[in-house]
Order: structure tokens, then C-alpha cells, then sequence
């Protein structure tokens, strides 16, 4: 958990045996995405929250021109000065830097520091650790060195920095929800125009949870290049028909059965699950706003099915988690991130959760020769300054 004193003394300890004196602490989160998959890039909505596990990091100007960085998770320190030039070997070392230089191409003052970080979001589970470390040094060197850079640019440094020093073309949502996470609310975001709302989350007599497969398909990579590939034809061939459609979340479902013999079967069965996730999310909504959890629960199924035989992104062990979780009558079951492996995530009724979590350690082992994890989850705020 990201207030945990625990962490927050270990990297105070830490900091004073390498640096002496004390720094300033700062943290940010990972990110859960309740529905909106795949829509990011067709210029769709999705609808993310910050979650309370994530980054923290003391950090104190140095007075050189050097970052001297050391992580606690891989125990190992790193020097590196602030050009171009600099740019370090090690990953994790990489997004700082990558910080300090987008920082520094938006006109902000960026000069050497120290610092000793830690996190507490599990690796691999699509809960956006790299976000998470981003947003908190973004927010941090922008609180030292008083750039007043706003909160938007802070979460674009953050994806700036994955698709220039770390080789990520993603898009904006998870950093978005690493820096304006706030307690207690998931927040709609549109990928088109940025205008965004947050929206109260507090599921009384439910419970979130993830279900980690940690299982990792090798060929999501490729595979997600193709998926978009797919998406742009798709909305290329309605926009001959319709000038004004620029990506599928501007084009209707009936627009795309008019071109449904002009493109291949694979492409229309894509963009058939993009043009439906986009109206689901507003759905979810509505329905958070009238309280209705039942209604959020089937749209998640809705999107998995979509996800698993329309988008063809989910694997063997997501899909019997999924069927798991409708046998144990859990009220929304899907599949988060990109898929290939990862994590289901589930919206649980607090008398259903143990019988739920029994079931799952029970059959998916003797199915598939290794155990799940289970990450609870709560909403929590975003990029900050721990006091």
C-alpha cells in the first residue's frame, strides 16, 4: 500500500545512509481501467481510476548537474547527468531520465538531485508500474525546481518518455490516471478531445479484485500492432461514406455494416468490438450514476466476450477465470490491459468474495500447474507530495 510508513521508512533510512540529511517524499499510483479496452487509440473513452498501491520516492536538489538515483527494489545505484547523451543502460534508470528530459524540452528547469525510490505495484499484472514511476518524479522535479508545469503536460512528459527513451508507443491513459487519480472515483477520459469527468465509485456491499493468471503471451506486441492496423482500415473504409469519421469511436454500428463486403472479415469483427466498447463505457456511466452495479457488472462480461472472440486477445487462462467467475456468481468479469495473460478484473458481492477466491485457488491450479495472485483493490488519489 503507497502510505505504507513501512516503505516510506525504508527509503528514508536508505536515503540518509547514501546522501545524508532528508529529502522530500513524493508518490504516485498504478491504475486500474474498470471497462474501455482497446479504445484509446480508435479515439474512444476509457475509464481508469488510481489505485493505493504505486511509487514513492525522496528526492533533494543536489546542487550539480547529476541525478544520482537508487532503487530499492533492484538494490542498485545509478549516476547520470542531464543531456541528451547521458542517457543511462539500466531500464528502470531510463524513465527518470526520460523525465528530466521532456521536462527540460517543455522549457522547465531541471538540475541534479538524489534520490531513493520504491514501489509496491506488481510487475507484469497490467497495473502500469512505469506510469506510476514516471508521474511521481514528473510531479516531483516539477514541485522542486517550481516549473508550474500543469497537470496535463505532467502526465504527457510521462508518456513522452515511454514512446522516446523506453521504445512504448502507448497512449495517454495511464499516466492520465497516475497523476489526476482521485480517492474514491474513477474518472472517463476521451482519447480524442482529453475533456474528461470524474465519476463517485464507492460499490457498497461489493468488493474489486484482480485475478492475476501471471501468465505473459509472447505475441502481444505484434499482435497489438496488427489489432490497430485492422481499427484504421476499418474506419478508413466508413469514412469514404461518412467524411467525418476519423477514428471508429466516431463511427455508428449500422456504418460499419455498410462496408462489412469491403473489408476483410477479420477487420470488421475488430472494429465490431471497438464501436461497442465505446458506447459500453458510457453505459457504465450511466449506470454508476443510478447506483445500478448489476448493469456495470454485465457490460464487463459483455466486454470480455468481445474481447475473447471478437478482438481475439484473451487466452485459455482469462477465459476460465471468466467462466469461473459466472459459475460463482460474480457480477462483473473481465479480462484488463491489453490481454495475452495478465489479470481478470472483478466486481464481487462481499458475501460471494470468499467462496469466490476459494474456487479460483482450488481449480486453476489443477488445470493449469501454477497458482493465481489476488490483488484487492482500492481507489486512491494520484501523483503527490507525501506529507
Amino acid at each position: 500500500m503507497i502510505n505504507n510508513m513501512e516503505m516510506k521508512t525504508k527509503i528514508r533510512e536508505k536515503f540518509k545512509t547514501l546522501f545524508g540529511g532528508e529529502g522530500e517524499v513524493f508518490a504516485s499510483a498504478g491504475r486500474i481501467n474498470l471497462i474501455g479496452e482497446h479504445t484509446d487509440y480508435n479515439g474512444g473513452y476509457v475509464f481508469p481510476g488510481a489505485i493505493d498501491c504505486g511509487i514513492m520516492a525522496e528526492v533533494k536538489v543536489n546542487g550539480t548537474q547529476k541525478v544520482r538515483a537508487f532503487s530499492l527494489d533492484y538494490d542498485e545505484y545509478v549516476e547520470f547527468g542531464l543531456n541528451e547523451e547521458d542517457k543511462p543502460q539500466q531500464q528502470w534508470a531510463c524513465y527518470i531520465f526520460g523525465v528530466c528530459r521532456e521536462t527540460t524540452k517543455r522549457g522547465g528547469k531541471v538540475e541534479g538531485f538524489d534520490c531513493v525510490f520504491a514501489g509496491d505495484v506488481p510487475l507484469g499484472a497490467g497495473l502500469s508500474s512505469s506510469a506510476a514511476l514516471e508521474s511521481t518524479f514528473a510531479f516531483a522535479i516539477n514541485y522542486l525546481f517550481g516549473n508550474k508545469i500543469d497537470k496535463f503536460d505532467l502526465a504527457k512528459i510521462g508518456q513522452s518518455t515511454e514512446h522516446n527513451y523506453c521504445g512504448v508507443k502507448c497512449g495517454i491513459m495511464d499516466q492520465f490516471a497516475s497523476i489526476f487519480g482521485k480517492k474514491g472515483n474513477l474518472i472517463r477520459l476521451n482519447c480524442k478531445t482529453l475533456e474528461y469527468k470524474y465519476f463517485p465509485f464507492d460499490p457498497k456491499g461489493y468488493k474489486l479484485v484482480l485475478v492475476d493468471s501471471c501468465v505473459k503471451h509472447e505475441l502481444a506486441s505484434s499482435a497489438y500492432n496488427k489489432r490497430r492496423e485492422s481499427c484504421e482500415n476499418a474506419a478508413k473504409a466508413i469514412s469514404k461514406n461518412h467524411p467525418d469519421v476519423e477514428f471508429l469511436s466516431d463511427a455508428k454500428r449500422v456504418w460499419l455494416d455498410e462496408v462489412r463486403d469491403q473489408i476483410p472479415e477479420e477487420d470488421f469483427l475488430r472494429a465490431e468490438y471497438v464501436i461497442g466498447e465505446v458506447q459500453r463505457v458510457l453505459d457504465v456511466c450511466d449506470a454508476l450514476e443510478r447506483g445500478d452495479y448489476e448493469t456495470v457488472g454485465e457490460m464487463m462480461y459483455q466486454t470480455h466476450f468481445g474481447m475473447s472472440k471478437l478482438y481475439e486477445v484473451s487466452c485459455e487462462e482469462l477465459d476460465f477465470l471468466n467462466k469461473l467467475a459466472r459459475k460463482c456468481d460474480v457480477t462483473g468479469s473481465r479480462v484488463m490491459g491489453g490481454g495475452f495473460g495478465g489479470c481478470t478484473i472483478n466486481l464481487v458481492k462481499e458475501e460471494l468474495y470468499d467462496g469466490f477466491i476459494a474456487a479460483v485457488k482450488e481449480l486453476f491450479p489443477a488445470k493449469f500447474g501454477h497458482d493465481p495472485k489476488f490483488y484487492d483493490v482500492v481507489i486512491s488519489d494520484g501523483a503527490r507530495k507525501v506529507e
